[in-house]
């Protein structure tokens, strides 16, 4: 089966749903000067060939109490990964875990409350190997997506 390349229009859809998950469709073909039904079936096109995995909400986890963010780094061994990561996706605080290159093996952000439930999952996640923890003062990035289009 052939990859699918989106084309420029599909990038169009992509980028603007990306800025505005809430965007209409009206408003996505009127943008890019398209019909509405046009922007419809792409956008299904597009879920089906997984280069939409979803739609988030941006929530401001601080005004919930979620004011520790934190990033452990932890060495797991690679035979250890089949039981790790079901274990590290079962954490509802676990706001991404990546696989990353150099002295530790895995990257984890988490959110928490409390420095209590903090130390408690850095405990459980020391049974995979050793940890490092970086908490996080400000972010004055926050997750972004990049542009799709290329600037002219």
């Amino acid at each position: 089966m052939a990859e699918y390349i989106p084309d420029e229009i599909d990038k169009g859809i992509l980028q603007l749903l990306s800025e505005n998950a809430r965007i209409s469709v009206k408003e996505i073909a009127k943008e890019l000067y398209i019909s509405s039904p046009t922007v419809s079936n792409r956008i299904r096109r597009l879920e089906e060939k997984k280069l939409i995995h979803g739609y988030m909400t941006s929530i401001d986890y601080k005004a919930f109490g979620y004011h520790i963010k934190a990033f452990i780094n932890l060495e797991v061994e690679p035979v250890d990964k089949d039981e790790f990561y079901p274990f590290i996706a079962s954490i509802p605080n676990v706001i991404e875990c990546s696989c990353v290159t150099g002295d530790y093996s895995m990257l984890i952000e988490v959110l928490y409350q409390r420095t209590e439930e903090l130390d408690h999952i850095i405990n459980q996640l020391q049974r995979f190997g050793r940890t490092k923890t970086l908490i996080a003062f400000s972010t004055p990035v926050e997750h972004r997506n990049i542009s799709l289009i290329e600037e002219k």
